[in-house]
């Protein structure tokens, strides 16, 4: 193991450093995590441990990962969570508004956020109250060198560290891919040096009023010892009021009313039912299933439809919401794609009523 010669820039009481990663299924944190703690142990010469917490294995689904490293003459002693972390790394702003994401975080964290925001309205949005916040367009690096958040996201954070080797992380990415992947070694070395040298770190004068959120961790009301025998859920969840949207890794369907012939193929094909149906008339005249369009609220961007679209009405399009449309179905979505659906069948509002009928909430 080579000997470490940078030095932590502040550890806790027990002599660590934490980070946490919070993101979603699909997007590689588990990962990153692992080659940033193995990048810190055998290529730095720290002491350290990394493991992650997610529940289904699935898209889309909450995932937490872990990096503890201390001094060499340090031992790890501890597997808890990091409730008090040094950095905190968001992979999604879909993330953002998700209730107790900041627990723990002290005007000394420091946060680098997956968003094509100014670091000065991520921290107002989160109600950070930190002193140092950095951002980078993850997501929109990703897409272009056809690879995931996560290398983005590593090169981010090694430079926001501070203390992080980024040849180290370098190699250690090369070597995690070379083996199985040797075609995705060169991108996400391209990825990793975007996302370290496009992260846009502030450091600000005071932490903006906001007030620190206590670490707390959550006691579910029924556990091993009190369980009910042969007892039911009486509330088995419903996803109906909930927005899949963070599912999504950077693409939406953009729909074209004009070249639509409502065959229903999108609908057939869709995991999540998406796609709005309504009774009309088809293009003769006569009464069918017409359709409106999808509500990208449960829409996790698999594209399936896309694939499956014989007259291409439904292509493939940056996922950036800006507006959302005060129509009979809320339709969440650029202005001009919602402007490019036939207003008498989706019931948009005009032009003249745009002001009123539209929302910002981006």
């Amino acid at each position: 193991m080579p000997e470490s010669k940078a030095a932590l820039p502040r550890t806790n009481e027990l002599g660590y450093y934490e980070m946490r990663f919070e993101s979603i299924g699909a997007l590689g944190a588990n990962l990153a995590g692992q080659i940033l703690g193995e990048a810190l142990v055998l290529r730095q010469g720290f002491n350290g441990a990394n493991f992650s917490s997610y529940g289904a294995e699935k898209k889309g689904s909450p995932v937490k990962a872990y990096v503890r490293v201390c001094a060499p003459e340090c031992e790890v002693r501890t597997n808890s969570p990091v409730e008090e972390p040094h950095l905190v790394a968001l992979f999604h702003d879909g993330l953002f508004a998700l209730p107790g994401l900041l627990q723990g975080v002290t005007q000394d964290t420091v946060i680098v956020a997956s968003t094509a925001r100014d670091p000065a309205l991520m921290r107002d949005l989160l109600k950070a109250p930190v002193l140092r916040l950095g951002v980078v367009d993850a997501l929109r690096i990703a897409n272009e060198e056809q690879t995931r958040v996560n290398t983005a996201m590593l090169g981010a954070v090694t430079k926001a560290s501070g203390f992080i080797d980024p040849q180290a992380v370098r190699d250690t990415i090369a070597a995690t891919f070379a083996d199985r992947y040797p075609k995705l070694v060169e991108p996400n070395l391209r990825t990793f040096d975007r996302g370290y040298d496009e992260l846009v770190l502030v450091e600000f004068e005071d932490a903006g009023g906001f007030a620190p959120l206590p670490s707390e961790r959550v006691h579910p009301d029924l556990g091993y010892a009190n369980a009910p025998i042969g007892g039911a859920i009486t509330n088995g969840g419903n996803t109906v009021r909930r927005n899949l949207g963070s599912s999504r890794q950077g693409y939406i369907p953009r729909y074209h009313r004009d070249l639509c012939i409502d065959c229903g193929r999108c609908d057939m094909t869709c995991p999540d039912y998406v796609f709005i149906f309504h009774q009309g008339e088809d293009k003769r005249g006569r009464p069918a299933m017409v359709m409106k369009g999808p509500d990208y609220r449960y829409c996790k961007g698999c594209m399936k439809c896309v694939d499956i679209c014989p007259v291409e009405a439904l292509t493939r399009m940056e996922d950036l919401p800006e507006l959302v449309c005060a129509s009979e179905v809320e339709l969440v979505g650029p202005p001009e794609h919602l402007a490019n659906m036939v207003r008498e069948q989706v019931g948009l509002p005009t032009e003249a009523d745009k002001d009123t009928n539209y929302r910002r909430i981006g």
